[in-house]
């Protein structure tokens, strides 16, 4: 059961409009934040917007601190002389200073807290996985276990992915210290595999990172839709990517999606109780600047409820991150129940993804993703291997309907989303989640 007509819903289930769109920014390459595939994503973004009936429609630009990619090197000497410099072996992470660096290399496995504390990191090069251990409570960012690295007195941070097929990982590390104080690569599970080995045979590890750190802009993609109301539902996702790959998953299935559910609610605006904002933010990637740029440029008491998508499609089932907020969750279970589609949620509060930028403040906001049990992290994401070939239709349409349902459920007038204050929202970030907010510059808070 649906409260959209079913005539919308069957357009949905046999919609072409967001894969055309995704087609479109794929074929752009590289939509990197700041530099122009970006932009020229915002504009394709615009277009889908205005075909959606979406009204209003707009670049918003601003500032932000760029990042060009150059070559890395990462050299073993001692009882194993080797360099591995091949794109597909190591690359810079986004972020990090152009600079070199050698130290011993030490494993700290994970990542975790425990594992930098037993470890001795000064002056060493630190070398941990993309990989969290599933019973471990809650999933450990890059930016977190860099944090620790920095904090520990590492010189350099070596990231290996723990997924195969010769695919260093990325992912920004300066966030709000750009750039980031230590040079950083991302290496690939195989370079990673081998450098485990031998780190009984105490390896001295050199790095050797080229990159650019300069200002730039960055445009955020705006259009509404309903009634012309104070209060209004957003519904967001980001158009940057990563610029070693297409970003197919991350996040165009996002952004494709947003203009879809555009779409399916044009043709019910009218009876839309609350206006609907959608927004396709700029530079998510390194460090949520877009979403920033915006929250700081709304009356934040007008925002309901923030649907922010990046994920989906990446796997069959959705999976919606409440950040404890309880409301949001029953909106979710009951537009799932009533499809009888399958739904994953959890409600830890994370800084990670565009919504934080407005949860930190108590407006209430989520993150629709998608998940597999049968994997572990983001999968294809922040890899060479983000290709639309990952992304299938039949994901995007059931998505488009459970995330449309979901907002037009939200908008409705006697649905109630309570807010929390900031410091109620301070007060349930997780004890590692400060940490790396602190490390990295982030902290929003004004305590000590």
């Amino acid at each position: 059961m649906t409260r959209l007509p079913n005539r919308v819903v069957g357009d949905a289930y046999t919609s072409e409009f967001h894969w055309t769109l995704l087609e479109d920014l794929v074929d752009i390459g590289n939509r990197m934040a700041g530099q122009a595939g970006e932009r020229e994503g915002a504009e394709r973004v615009a277009e889908a917007f205005e075909a959606a009936g979406l009204r209003d429609v707009h670049l918003d630009e601003f500032d932000v601190p760029g990042w060009w990619r150059g070559s890395s090197t990462l050299r073993t000497t001692g009882a194993h002389d080797r360099t591995y410099e091949k794109d597909y072996e190591v690359i810079g992470l986004p972020g990090t200073p152009a600079a070199a660096a050698t130290g011993d290399l030490v494993d700290v496995g994970y990542g975790r807290p425990e594992e930098f504390d037993a470890a001795d990191c000064e002056g060493a090069v630190v070398l941990t996985t993309s990989e969290t251990p599933a019973d471990y409570g809650r999933w450990i960012h890059r930016m977190e276990k860099y944090s620790y690295a920095v904090e520990a007195g590492a010189v350099g941070f070596v990231f290996a992915n723990h997924l195969d097929g010769c695919l260093p990982p990325t992912g920004e590390v300066g966030y709000g210290n750009r750039p980031g104080p230590i040079p950083a690569v991302g290496v690939s599970k195989e370079v990673g595999a081998q450098l485990r080995r031998h780190v009984g045979d105490d390896p001295t590890v050199s790095l050797d990172v080229d990159a650019r750190n300069e200002p730039t802009t960055s445009v955020n993609t705006v259009g509404e839709l309903g009634p012309d109301t104070d209060e209004a539902v957003l519904v967001t996702a980001h158009v940057d990517a990563h610029d070693i790959a297409p970003g197919a998953n991350d996040n165009g299935a996002g952004t494709v999606l947003v203009a879809e559910i555009a779409g399916l609610l044009s043709a019910v605006e009218g009876n839309l109780d609350t206006r609907v904002r959608c927004t396709v933010f700029g530079s998510e990637e390194i460090g949520l600047r877009g979403a920033y740029h915006e929250a700081a440029t709304l009356d934040l008491d007008d925002v309901k409820a923030v649907v922010n998508i990046d994920g989906a499609g990446r796997d069959r089932q959705l999976d919606v991150r409440t950040n404890r907020f309880d409301a949001l969750e029953d909106v979710f279970e009951t537009v799932t129940d009533g499809l009888k589609v399958p739904l994953s949620t959890s409600s830890t509060v994370s800084p990670h993804g565009d919504q934080w930028a407005f949860v930190q403040e108590g407006v209430p906001g989520l993150m629709a993703s998608s998940t597999n049990p049968d994997k572990s992290g983001r999968g294809w994401g922040h890899t060479h291997a983000d290709t639309l070939d990952k992304v299938d239709v039949r994901d995007l349409r059931e998505h488009a309907v459970v995330l449309a349902e979901a907002v037009y459920e939200l908008a409705d007038a006697d649905r109630e989303v309570p807010r929390r204050s900031r410091e109620e929202a301070r007060d349930l970030i997780d004890e590692g989640y400060e940490r790396e907010l602190r490390v990295g510059g982030r902290w929003p808070y004004d305590d000590s």
